[in-house]
Order: C-alpha cells, then structure tokens, then sequence
C-alpha cells in the first residue's frame, strides 16, 4: 500500500485539502485510509472536529512516549482513521534532535502499523517548513505531492523544494518520487496556464496532468469538517479529486 506525504513550505496551496480529499477518494473506490496530520498548526485535526484532549493522545506520542501508531489512531467516519496533531508537536524539532534514528521515527511506526493493516494507504499531511516532522514525512513516504497554487509566487516555492528533495536524495541513497500538483487553477485567468506551461517546462512528466480548479465547494468544505464529496459530490471539485486519484493509482502497489 502507498504511502503519500503532501508537502510544500509555502502555505496556502491546498495542503491539507489535497490530503483530506484524497483519502475521501480512496473511500468511495472501496480503499481504506490512513490520514496522519503532522502540523503542529492541526489544520487537519480542526476539520476532523474533535481534537485530542492531550499530546499523549496525538502524533506526538509517538516521538515523546514511543507510542505505536496504532494505539493514536481514531475513525473518521466516510473517511478511514486519522493520526491527530497537537500543538506540542512543534517541540519534536528542538527536544529529539535530527539523528537517524528519530527522522526514521514515523517509517519505522508505519512498517510495524502496515504489518497489521495490510490493505490501507496512509496519507500524511506535512508542515509547511522543513525540519524534523517533514523530514519524518519524507523519509516514510513512497511519494511527495507538492501542491502549487496556480501563481508565480508558488511555482517559485516548488522548484525549491523539489531541489531540496534532490539534495536529500544522496542521504536516503534512492530517488524521491514527486509529483506536483496545479490547485486553484482558474480558467478564466491568462496567467494560470502561463504558469502551466512553465511548470511543464521545469517538472516535465513529473507534473500532473489533472488540475484541481478554483472552486467554490472546495474551499468550503473544509469549514463545514467534511471533505468535498460529502459537501458537493457533484462538484468540479470532486470530478478532480477523483481523476488526481485515478492518476495517481498507476503509482501505487496493486491491490
């Protein structure tokens, strides 16, 4: 089963929409899901709706406590399960260090958990800057979504990271497969596919052909604590996340 990290140190580019809706996705194609939310920010966690009433209960357990994932876990119903954050996330970077041994803290907990749940795909929402939590995203995952607003400003931010991701590459000792990912992409703006073309011309195949348009119903959803099926399933903005998943299916491990 595939493991995604969505990952971008820009804010703002449907991050946490892109996880939360994927996984809604995997859901009505009859896959089970895995969301694990590793903002300390908890963007994610607000929309699930009630959050841990302690960081013994959230993701941070697992770095303060070596607590298995599996004991952290709780359904979100029409969703799958979700690792929640907690605000003493944020202390992971400057109370545990960055050796080996705790930015491999998260693939470690996944390759005990998948050991278990053998059928289920994990998505984990990341932080939007690089340090300990990201790296622990990065180093789990089989695949980085970068999601790009579709501006200038954000094109920028992308090409950064996919040149940091290449710089981590030589200590992982593999090729980190990325995909970016044009959101907010407006039609009726000349700008938006001048963006296109020059992530086309920067990421080549590793660009997404599917878009997740500007949407009204996707930008709503999230204040509602529902993903964009159950808000609108009829929506442009879940044909996209259903055709980004179909996309991507030809990435992962079969069934």
């Amino acid at each position: 089963m595939a493991r995604i990290a969505v990952f971008n140190q820009k804010g703002g580019v449907a991050k946490t929409t892109t996880a939360l809706n994927l996984a809604a996705a995997l859901q009505r194609t009859g896959k089970e899901a895995l969301l694990i939310d590793m903002d300390p920010q908890a963007h994610l966690t607000q929309i699930y709706g009630r959050p841990p009433a302690s960081a013994k209960q959230s993701l941070f357990a697992l770095y303060q406590d070596d607590k298995p994932l599996y004991h952290l876990e709780v359904e979100w119903p029409g969703l799958g399960y979700l690792i929640p954050s907690h605000k003493e996330l944020i202390k992971v970077d400057s109370a545990f260090g960055k050796g080996p041994a705790i930015l491999n803290k998260l693939r470690h907990g996944l390759d005990i958990a998948d050991k278990l749940y053998m059928n289920r795909h994990t998505l984990i929402d990341c932080c939007p800057y690089l340090g300990t939590l990201s790296l622990n995203a990065i180093f789990a995952a089989d695949l980085i979504i970068i999601p790009i607003s579709s501006d200038f400003l954000s094109l920028r931010g992308a090409k950064k990271v996919g040149d940091t991701l290449a710089a981590i590459e030589p200590v992982l000792k593999r090729p980190i497969e990325r995909r970016y990912l044009l959101t907010r992409f407006d039609r009726r703006r000349s700008m938006t596919f001048e963006v296109q073309k020059q992530a086309k011309a920067l990421f080549g195949h590793h660009l997404l052909d599917t878009v997740i348009s500007e949407n009204v119903a996707v930008a709503e959803s999230p204040e509602h604590g529902v993903d964009i099926f159950r808000h609108q399933p009829n929506s442009t903005g879940a044909q996209n996340y259903l055709a980004l998943l179909i996309e991507l299916a030809q990435k992962w491990p079969k069934d």
